[in-house]
This record gives C-alpha cells, structure tokens and sequence, in this order.
C-alpha cells in the first residue's frame, strides 16, 4: 500500500473512531477493502495519531489564529493530525511532503479550495513554529 493510500485509509479509521467510539483495530478493519492486507504505515498512523492527539492537538490549536480546533469538520482535524504527526515524529517524511499531502488530501475530501488553503495556513504556521522550537 502507498503511503498516500495508508493516509486516506488512516483519515477514514481516525474519522471513524471520533465518531462512533470503535476500537481502532475494528475502524481500520471497516477501511481496508476484501483481501487487502494490513499496512504497517496505515497502523502506524492510526495508533499513534491516537496516542500523541494531546500534543498534536495542542499544537495545531497554537498554530490557528481566532478559530478553535473544536470547530473543525472531523475530517480536517484527522488530515491535520496525520500531518502534524509526521511532521514532529516521522524523520522520514519531510515537513514540506506532510504538508503538501495534507492540502491534497483536504481538497479531495472536501472538494473546496478554501479547505486546502486552511489547512496550508494553519500547517505552514506550525512549521515555522516547530522550526523555532527544534
């Protein structure tokens, strides 16, 4: 599995958790297709996006100017997350590819413009602020 694919699976299982309550294991189960094995990228993302949301929320929130994580559709909230996490925790994955994936990935779920651009100004903002703390 590519990792653009594992996001979008990772975004459909986090969005799915949020929602519902289910298990993580049980949402990425409902997001592969039949015969589709397990990716270790896609499980990776899904746990520890889950496990580090605190810190990814906080700073995402710190990066947004007068709007409040809160108000987010969910879906934006999990590509940001996504992205976010591997921003600060994926030495493999540069800063700039996390937030390109994220603006793509923002567009195709939502099919707005206005969404990628949000998501480009609030990510871009907590680059350089990642930059400055590193």
């Amino acid at each position: 599995m590519k990792r653009r694919v594992a996001r979008i699976k990772a975004i459909q299982a986090l969005y799915q958790v949020e929602m519902t309550g289910v298990n993580p294991e049980e949402a990425i189960k409902t997001v592969l297709e039949e015969n589709e094995s397990m990716d270790p990228y896609l499980l990776t993302l899904v746990e520890r996006v889950l496990e580090e949301m605190d810190e990814l929320d906080i700073k995402i929130q710190d990066s947004m100017d007068n709007w409040q994580l809160s108000r987010l559709a969910r879906v934006d909230r999990a590509i940001m997350r996504i992205a976010m996490y591997e921003m600060i925790h994926s030495d493999d994955v540069p800063v700039s590819v996390a937030i390109n994936e994220a603006i793509d990935l923002a567009r195709g779920f939502s099919g707005d413009e206005e969404s990628g651009k949000f998501v480009n100004g609030v990510l871009s903002n907590a680059a350089k602020k990642l930059e400055v703390n590193d």
